[in-house]
């Protein structure tokens, strides 16, 4: 079967610097797929024109993301396996699917108590979204570099500039996942410099206060990103709802 890896038409804008030219004919993973961003994600891609796949643990929600949004490929994995991770890379290569974008959503809170009531469990069960974006980064990191307009998000808080005591778990593993995403931003960057080609690849960090209500706003952020230049947006920090 041949490869799935956007669209040809972008292949020029790509060639130019310019932007990518919008994510229509291009693929996309929604990692957590089954929460209400993940939702309206789906929904704001498919409406652009993008190839969604939403990934998540719970079948039977992945199922009903797949009703409402019609056209989503969904795939069932733990995102905070390695393995997992890997037999879903796998599955996907063997469609011929390659991946021009991916947008984080695992994520939670636990919290309050103070730092005294910051425990080890906690901080574990939060860990898991850094550990997933740990995962899915690395094992689609050549996907996106061999996309001709890629672009990579994460959700993070802007606990991670002001934290908090009893938010001291969640402020630490945000601000690992920001420390992360600018690292992926960086290995675009050069991987595009060494080959002396023009940058075509961006890691954009979203920073909220809540993200409740701002659902249909990330996903609307998200699907913008391929409408910038690659070298205006990767790296950098955008706050979405104005709340600090």
């Amino acid at each position: 079967m041949p490869e799935t890896h956007g669209s040809v038409a972008a292949s020029a804008d790509a060639a130019s610097g310019a932007s990518s030219g919008g994510v229509a004919g291009r693929t996309v993973l929604i990692a957590g797929a089954t929460s209400a961003s993940g939702l309206a994600a789906a929904r704001a891609l498919t409406d652009a024109g993008a190839d969604v796949i939403a990934v998540g643990r719970d079948r039977s929600k992945l199922d009903d993301l797949a009703e409402a949004v019609p056209g989503t490929r969904v795939e069932v994995a733990d995102l905070g396996q390695e393995e997992s991770v890997a037999d879903l890379a796998d599955r996907l290569r063997a469609d011929g699917v390659r991946l021009d974008g991916v947008l984080h959503l695992v994520g939670g809170w636990r919290g309050g108590g103070g730092l005294a009531g910051q425990s080890d469990d906690d901080y574990r069960a939060l860990e898991q979204s850094l550990t997933a974006l740990r995962h899915v980064s690395r094992a689609f990191d050549a996907d996106l570099r061999g996309s001709t307009g890629a672009r990579e998000a994460i959700v993070s808080s802007t606990a991670v500039e002001r934290p908090l005591a009893g938010g001291a778990n969640y402020a630490a593993v945000k601000a690992a996942s920001e420390a992360w995403a600018r690292a992926v931003g960086q290995g675009f960057a050069k991987a595009a410099r060494d080959a002396g080609e023009p940058l075509v690849a961006a890691s954009v960090v979203f920073r909220v206060k809540a993200l409740s209500g701002l659902e249909s706003t990330l996903a609307d952020a998200f699907v913008g990103l391929w409408r910038s230049d690659a070298a205006d947006v990767n790296g950098t920090v955008v706050a979405l709802g104005g709340g600090d």
